[in-house]
């Protein structure tokens, strides 16, 4: 099949890699000319996709880069990846999907398949997607469907391929021609009766992740204050073979979607009326970690004017580059407004807040571990204090 794929992030660039190993003809579509050159130079801007994967898709030719969306025009597939963030306010932000919805539209083909894959609220398909897609088409015949994006950035395990996809269309017809497509590249594919419910599910699937990890930073204040390894119960409690499933503390959640996805179930929530309590909850819980985390510090260092303070990690989870809601954004702010000098170390970032990363060093205060990733020697701290936000001693 020829396809498109709008958006060449994490989300959108396994699946083109995918695809195209699969034998299908990909032209991975990003508005930023700087991705799409080095993505045609076989450099992967994704840590899950290796150049050297890359590079054999384009040598395959059946992958190429494009900030044009002229390939839709040709293509028999077209799916959506683009990012669904919160804006400042911390509602759902459409814009990009609204902006790739235009250009999709005015560029499509006839019979063609749209398949969403970006976080939204449940009714978004139906709704704001057929329509926009409907007034902006020269072509009524198009099938829409919704498969949401199941991509964990690190995880060796699971990608793409052996993730199981959930897809639903419109139409009985669009939700066949989507299980043909992805069965041709994804082990097992499964359909729902409408587009709602898996709209529904990928919210569910992300709200449950955010409130047992919000219940979780909530049972390690209590260990805290215990003088209990929070680690060491999970372990414990995961010796359990059924009814129980192991979440581990942190900062606070980060990513592109548990902090986010339960924002758009909220949002849809509100709208006809339902309550949230225990989201509403557990975002609560969440945002009010880095100022425990704050008090841990002070009390370990008994002030925090003027100390020195390293932050370890400032991605959203280890081993990834990717600082979207991260947690270490709330915890140094909460740090620098007590007074302390606060620098952060993270060799996958760098770059970040208009701020460089510094080397690891023994010349702090304290050192607090927020996602160190799987690489870093912390040997060279040399007896510093370390506060780990992730558990254990």
């Amino acid at each position: 099949m020829r396809v498109a794929i709008i958006g060449q992030g994490y989300v959108g660039l396994p699946l083109a890699v995918a695809a195209a190993e699969a034998g299908h003809t990909v032209v991975g579509i990003d508005v930023d000319t700087k991705r799409v050159a080095l993505l045609n130079h076989g450099t992967s801007p994704v840590s899950d996709i290796s150049d050297s994967s890359l590079t054999a898709v384009i040598a395959s030719g059946n992958y190429q880069a494009s900030n044009s969306f002229a390939a839709v025009s040709t293509a028999d597939v077209v799916c959506i990846c683009v990012p669904t963030p919160l804006d400042a306010a911390g509602a759902p932000d459409l814009s990009a999907l609204e902006a790739a919805l235009e250009g999709v539209g005015a560029n499509l083909g006839s019979s063609a398949l749209v398949i969403l894959e970006s976080t939204i609220s449940p009714g978004t398909t139906r709704g704001l997607a057929s329509s926009i897609l409907s007034a902006v088409s020269r072509h009524s015949d198009f099938e829409l469907v919704y498969s949401p994006e199941r991509i964990d950035p690190a995880n060796k395990k699971w990608n793409v391929k052996n993730t199981p996809k959930l897809v639903a269309g419109l139409t009985e017809e669009g939700t066949a021609r989507a299980v043909h497509f992805y069965s041709s590249f994804v082990e097992t594919v499964t359909s729902a009766s409408s587009v709602e419910v898996i709209e529904t599910a990928k919210l569910l699937e992300n709200s449950f992740r955010f409130v047992n990890i919000s219940f979780i930073n909530e049972l390690a204040v209590f260990c805290s204050k215990m003088g209990i390894d929070v680690r060491e119960v999970i372990d414990a409690a995961a010796t359990k073979p059924y009814g129980f499933m192991p979440f581990y503390p942190s900062a606070g959640v980060g990513g592109h979607c548990i902090p986010v996805d339960p924002a758009y179930l909220v949002a849809k929530a509100r709208e006809v009326g339902a309550p949230t309590r225990f989201i509403d909850l557990a975002n609560e819980v969440n945002l009010s970690m880095p100022s425990f985390f704050a008090g841990k510090a002070e009390g370990m260092l008994g002030s925090l004017s003027g100390k020195k303070i390293l932050v370890v990690g400032v991605a959203y989870k280890p081993d990834v580059s990717d600082v979207r809601e991260t947690p270490a954004s709330g915890l140094i702010k909460v740090l620098r407004s007590a007074g302390a000098v606060v620098s952060w170390h993270d060799h996958l970032v760098l770059e970040w807040n208009g701020e460089s990363s510094v080397p690891l060093a023994s010349d702090y205060d304290l050192v607090v571990l927020v996602n160190p990733h799987s690489s870093v020697d912390l040997s060279v701290l040399d007896g510093v204090p370390v506060l780990n936000t992730r558990g254990g001693i």
